[in-house]
């Protein structure tokens, strides 16, 4: 039988650049877990393909999701305990000055900040490309921790990268995560690895999938000759077939999103297109990976996205966080919260962040 948590924590918290509300969910199973309640009390996302998503997944909000974070009136803003935000990497113009919070004016970062400083929140989580640790040697993320810390008083501020391919999706999929607390902190830490066991074969339909996701003969001799003419420049661009053994790419919408992750399936036998192709589909067996599958790679339930084309499924997920690791690293902001322990600064340079960055697994 479980052990029944001895806490009355409960946490309102707001979803901003929500998409399809990813972050949200590994914050919430984690929450569950340690039979916390939490409460979403308002959302912001600009793309409407990915609020109708957002909407379907979670119909008990008493809120719309469709909002412009600039626009938001941070004074009118119900009261939140935390914030979740996969906020954009953008540059700031510090120029020569120390990079605070003025400094960021402009950006979506920004708005975020202003969100924090008006409301003053328990703890945030923030999540970015893993790009951000190098965006201009360090200086965007060092003048983003030296906001949180000094100009909001987050002096527990951490951040770290984490691979999904760590967490039980086999994909590889790097992204940073920013955590801090308005008081505590100290008994936070990052998590470490919780699988690294699964393969494609752990996310592959079981059933054969469409034909519509086979690629067409032609399409397939083009991206042949696109990867050998990039083979004969000494570069590596051009499509790739995983196999079923292995891990995925990290996901992304558009452009090679899709043929960086094919994969060779025999079992369609009925080839005849069903949707408008130029030539026939390939006898190869080469077909991208389906919305389903996308979603399992990202940890999300089946079915998540369906409601809206698969072009727009692909973005959405494209586009999203691996839920698996918001949960591994909301179990341990919870933890903290339930039991607050003394923080000791440790001051991180530009030079460390470099540093660190060299340590990522490119």
């Amino acid at each position: 039988m479980k052990k029944q948590q001895d806490n009355n924590l409960h946490l309102n918290f707001i979803d901003l650049f929500a998409g399809i509300g990813g972050i949200r969910l590994g914050f919430q199973n984690a929450a569950a877990a340690n039979e916390v309640s939490v409460k979403c009390v308002y959302t912001s996302e600009i793309d409407k393909y990915a609020c109708q998503t957002y909407s379907k997944n979670y119909p008990q909000d008493n809120h719309q999701p469709l909002n412009d974070i600039t626009k938001i009136d941070e004074k009118a803003m119900p009261d939140f305990d935390l914030v979740l935000a996969g906020f954009p990497c953008q540059a700031f113009s510090i120029a020569g000055k120390r990079g605070g919070f003025e400094d960021t004016r402009g950006t979506l970062f920004f708005d975020v900040a202003r969100l924090i400083k008006e409301k003053m929140p328990k703890a945030f989580l923030l999540e970015n490309v893993k790009g951000l640790v190098n965006h201009r040697g360090g200086k965007t993320l060092s003048t983003i921790l030296n906001v949180l810390e000094n100009d909001l008083g987050y002096k527990s501020t951490q951040f770290k990268v984490l691979n999904a391919r760590n967490f039980g999706v086999p994909q590889n999929r790097e992204r940073i995560y920013i955590v801090g607390f308005k008081e505590g902190g100290g008994g936070f830490k990052f998590p470490e690895t919780t699988d690294d066991s699964k393969k494609l074969s752990d996310i592959i339909e079981s059933e054969p999938v469409s034909v519509k996701y086979y690629l067409s003969d032609v399409y397939v001799a083009s991206m042949k000759k696109h990867k050998e003419r990039h083979a004969a420049k000494g570069n590596g661009f051009g499509y790739e077939i995983k196999s079923n053994n292995g891990i995925a790419n990290a996901i992304v919408c558009g452009g090679m999103g899709k043929e960086r992750n094919l994969l060779i399936d025999m079992r369609q036998n009925d080839l005849v297109p069903i949707t408008k192709i130029k030539g026939a589909v390939n006898t190869e067996g080469i077909r991208r990976m389906t919305p389903i599958e996308w979603e399992r790679l990202q940890g999300f339930p089946d079915n998540w996205t369906n409601g809206v084309a698969d072009v727009h499924r692909y973005k959405q997920l494209g586009n999203s966080v691996a839920v698996p690791v918001v949960n591994a690293v909301a179990l341990n902001i919870i933890k903290e919260l339930l039991n607050p322990q003394p923080f000791v600064k440790k001051k991180i340079t530009e030079k460390q962040i470099q540093m660190q960055f060299n340590e990522v697994e490119i």
